[in-house]
């Protein structure tokens, strides 16, 4: 069963900075930053600050890739409207935390299959980060009232990391298709513990473009964390409207649950896992119909979205 928690701010893993910065943390905010492997500790009035002083690991082993079933990923892209509806953006054990609308920014946008330019949802992250496994849940429920997925892969987060080997799924081969928007996801690095460097073996590098948006937005300026801990992830935008950095709800929710215990749980909107995810989710699709048009209408206009851009006050 998952662990009750108490409301606490949105948690954060942070990576390491895409432009080979060495610096690599992670925290909760309001109660520590933390990472599986550092160098250097500090400990300041209780909150500790884990540094790593190597450079960015160069060797490759990215670990087994496995393919989602098809019955795990119909759990996760059928649940049905009822469920949404019913939780709205309220969860019983967990505030979740919704994401940031940061006004009058340059819009994000990217070519689509058919050369089309359509609005971007870009997802920086890395399968070793407790944090990113549990976003994932709610990125993936989110987007596919929007389009199809294909290529998602289980996986679990770092077995020496905080919230140990927390279920979940990868993006590191996974595609989707949507009339409505572009999804791209960047794992930067494997849960794979790499003995050269004590860190892990990397998978995914964004360009130069994705780290500017990174540089940019996943900063204290706009989110409640140290500047030490700028790069938090996961870290999310959707078309530079609305982002998130860190994870809605504490991965500990999902300790003691296999994957595919959580993905059946979905459908019922009285497991406070279902809570969290679901919740977090229509507060992620809230953020996707805004940059979308309010398209499509049976989604945006569904009374789960409504509560949720109440809440978001779009």
């Amino acid at each position: 069963m998952a662990k009750t928690v108490s409301s606490a701010k949105s948690p954060a893993s942070k990576s390491p900075a895409p432009k080979g910065k060495p610096t690599v943390g992670g925290r909760p905010p309001g109660l520590f930053t933390w990472v599986a492997i550092g160098v250097v500790i500090v400990i300041v009035l209780g909150l500790v600050i884990i540094k790593v002083t190597k450079n960015s690991p160069t060797s490759t082993n990215s670990g087994t890739y496995v393919a989602t079933s098809a019955a795990t990923l119909a759990d996760l892209t059928t649940i049905p409207a009822s469920v949404f509806n019913t939780v709205g953006v309220t969860s019983s054990v967990f505030q979740v935390q919704a994401p940031l609308q940061i006004k009058n920014q340059p819009a994000l946008t990217a070519k689509a299959a058919n050369g089309k330019s359509l609005p971007e949802v870009l997802y920086i992250g890395a399968e070793f980060c407790p944090y990113c496994a549990a976003e994932r849940w709610s990125t993936i429920v989110a987007l596919s009232r929007f389009g199809t997925w294909k290529g998602l892969g289980d996986t679990a987060s770092s077995s020496t990391d905080q919230y140990p080997n927390t279920p979940t799924f990868t993006f590191r081969k996974a595609t989707f298709t949507s009339p409505y928007f572009v999804f791209t996801g960047v794992e930067q690095f494997s849960n794979v513990t790499d003995p050269s460097n004590a860190f892990y073996y990397p998978l995914m590098n964004p360009t130069k473009a994705e780290t500017a948006i990174i540089d940019k937005y996943d900063v204290s300026k706009y989110f409640n964390f140290a500047a030490s801990n700028d790069g938090a992830i996961p870290f999310i935008s959707f078309g530079n409207k609305f982002f998130v950095a860190g994870a809605s709800y504490l991965p500990s929710m999902l300790a003691g649950e296999t994957r595919d215990q959580i993905a059946a749980s979905l459908k019922a909107p009285t497991s406070p896992i279902t809570d969290a995810i679901i919740a977090s989710a229509n507060l992620q699709t809230a953020a996707i119909c805004k940059i979308t048009n309010e398209q499509p209408s049976s989604v945006c206009n569904s009374s789960g979205v409504k509560a949720a851009k109440t809440a978001l006050k779009i």
